[in-house]
């Protein structure tokens, strides 16, 4: 199912998802907060939750710790995030020019301490070079995930799309749901989500919810650079991992090394 969000979000939290603890959806909550210069946003949710910064300029405020982010481009830098325990205040300030970030909230009974992630603490991946003649080049950026929050129900991460290849390749599912936000560059760009073989446009500011084991793929239109965030909760003896990639059958032979494919490869009749 794809959402989309025609106009720019308002200022303040637009809630786009409400399912934390709902077992048969998405098990997660997802919102975009919107701020103008000097507005403050403060929340002290009973759930876990985490903050990204899409873009501009803000204050960070949690347990008498403060930190100042600033990201011009969600395309071209690291994002910041912080991640704090349900119960503990935390407080969101807009800097000059105001802010737009992604929030994203789970169910969590334990309580840790919050975690402040700067630009230098995302890992950075690039995903399909050298294989499939480019043709799903991406770069993965994660911010959180059952390796290195151990103490969260929860993942949260981006993915930039080159424009005109495909990411999340070959097809895969995992039994966990998974939220996709959308951004483009430019903004009048879009993409093609694949939940199994329906394909459905996304555009700046859609939003793809992705059923537990649906497979899924996009592909960002030519010329279009295309941004995403991914948000999954973890299962009860099911974490997510970065090995959690169930790939699609018939497309598994995409993942051999060295595979070839056509031009290299020469159509062949079938005998």
């Amino acid at each position: 199912m794809v959402i989309h969000q025609e106009k720019p979000y308002g200022n303040g939290m637009s809630m786009v998802v409400r399912d934390a603890g709902n077992a048969e959806g998405m098990l997660l909550d997802f919102g975009i907060l919107k701020l103008a210069e000097g507005e403050i946003w403060e929340n002290s949710a009973d759930k876990e939750r985490a903050l990204l910064l899409i873009g501009g300029n803000v204050i960070f405020s949690w347990d008498g710790e403060t930190r100042k982010a600033v990201r011009a481009s969600c395309f071209d830098e690291n994002p910041e995030a912080i991640l704090v325990p349900g119960g503990m205040p935390v407080g969101i300030t807009g800097g000059s020019g105001g802010a737009e970030l992604c929030y994203e909230a789970c169910m969590n009974e334990k309580y840790f301490p919050a975690v402040y992630y700067g630009k230098d603490d995302i890992r950075n991946d690039v995903f399909g070079a050298g294989s499939l003649n480019e043709a799903s080049i991406r770069t993965v950026r994660t911010v959180f995930d059952g390796e290195n929050a151990e103490f969260s129900n929860m993942v949260l991460g981006e993915v930039i799309n080159h424009p005109g290849k495909w990411s999340s390749y070959p097809p895969h599912d995992h039994p966990h749901p998974e939220i996709y936000h959308y951004r483009m560059f430019p903004e009048q760009g879009f993409g093609v989500s694949l939940l199994d073989y329906d394909a459905q446009t996304v555009r700046d500011r859609s939003t793809s919810l992705i059923s537990p084991d649906k497979t899924h793929s996009q592909v960002a239109g030519a010329g279009y650079a295309m941004y995403y965030i991914w948000m999954i909760p973890h299962l009860p003896g099911d974490r997510w991992l970065p090995t959690t990639r169930y790939f699609r059958e018939e497309h598994k032979w995409l993942l051999e090394e060295d595979v070839k494919i056509w031009p290299e490869r020469p159509y062949e009749e079938a005998k």
